[in-house]
């Protein structure tokens, strides 16, 4: 897509036309390059009505907020950028909204999780198998664990439970000890050492790319601590929502649309308590409407212009 050199927002229309209700405080947790952003403030100034609204971006990559501020440098007034991690949406959200928002509702906060294109075509960020580069992973820069230190340092019993809960990965007991062994001969530190190992401790060959895919994913995920941090945005984000305010979350492997789903599923229920009771109204009513009740997907035609999209999947949650 042109006009995103950083990174393609996935699912652009459907996203913001969920998202966007009226006027308010709007919350981008992962700003990236800012291309989801530029979205909503475009579509708050088509539909706002005159109303005030505040666009509030976080990353903690000083990559991306140095890119997202050249991209919305236009709506600078309009416009807050963080640094720090989705997990603490909720202090943000309070801060714009006795701050720089202050009297606006919090009216919708956006997730996108996974890894930015401009982290995986980067080298150096290590994030990617096809590119050689020293294994890092860390979305944060200046995080204290890089995936170099869990290879090394790591048991073989942790390594194949690491591979096997967050890549779902079969052969995760093999890899783990392909790994075990080969570091007796030196540290494992670049992106292309992993891989010959993976390929290496996979028996065919039509294997490798799914299970360097399933393997780097478990590392990205335990270097960055990735669904501990998403269950608390979910939380924090959830309850930083004005009555009517809706959170939109995009996924991109089962294991985060798995606590997505469940999330907003379990906002919307209502308990009536146990059968045979004859309640007039339920015990606990329902806090969220599912404004997706099933996952949006991306069009065949956008796949076509941007093929990362072909796994993602859009959920939104209004809060009532």
């Amino acid at each position: 897509m042109e006009g995103y050199g950083y990174h393609a927002p996935v699912l652009p229309d459907e996203t913001v036309s969920l998202l966007v209700t009226g006027p308010g405080i709007y919350i981008d947790g992962t700003l990236g390059g800012g291309g989801h952003s530029l979205l909503i403030l475009g579509r708050l100034g088509e539909a706002a009505g005159g109303g005030c609204s505040l666009l509030v971006g976080i990353d903690q990559d000083t990559n991306a907020l140095e890119e997202a501020a050249r991209k919305l440098a236009g709506h600078a007034g309009s416009t807050m950028l963080v640094r720090g991690n989705f997990s603490s949406v909720g202090d943000v959200a309070r801060s714009a909204a006795e701050g720089l928002g202050k009297g606006l509702p919090v009216m919708g906060i956006l997730l996108y999780l996974g890894v930015s294109s401009f982290q995986i075509d980067t080298p150096e960020r290590g994030f990617s198998y096809l590119r050689n580069g020293p294994l890092d992973m860390r979305m944060d820069p200046d995080g204290p664990v890089t995936a170099a230190d869990i290879v090394n340092d790591y048991e073989e019993k942790e390594l194949a439970r690491l591979f096997r809960r967050y890549g779902e990965e079969p052969l995760g007991g093999r890899i783990a000890r392909a790994i075990v062994t080969a570091r007796g001969a030196g540290r494992i530190s670049t992106t292309g050492e992993l891989a010959a190992l993976v390929k290496g401790a996979c028996p065919r060959k039509d294997l490798a790319v799914k299970t360097l895919s399933r393997v780097y994913q478990a590392l990205r995920i335990e270097v960055n601590d990735e669904l501990g941090v998403l269950e608390a945005a979910l939380e924090e984000g959830f309850a930083a929502l004005s009555p009517g305010g809706r959170m939109a979350v995009i996924s991109y492997h089962s294991l985060e649309d798995r606590i997505v789903k469940r999330f907003f599923a379990a906002k919307a229920a209502e308990d009536w308590g146990p059968k045979g009771l004859a309640l007039r109204e339920p015990l606990s009513p329902a806090q969220a409407l599912q404004v997706t009740r099933k996952a949006v997907v991306a069009t065949p035609e956008e796949v076509g212009r941007n093929p990362r999209a072909r796994s993602a999947k859009l959920r939104v949650v209004q809060k009532l």
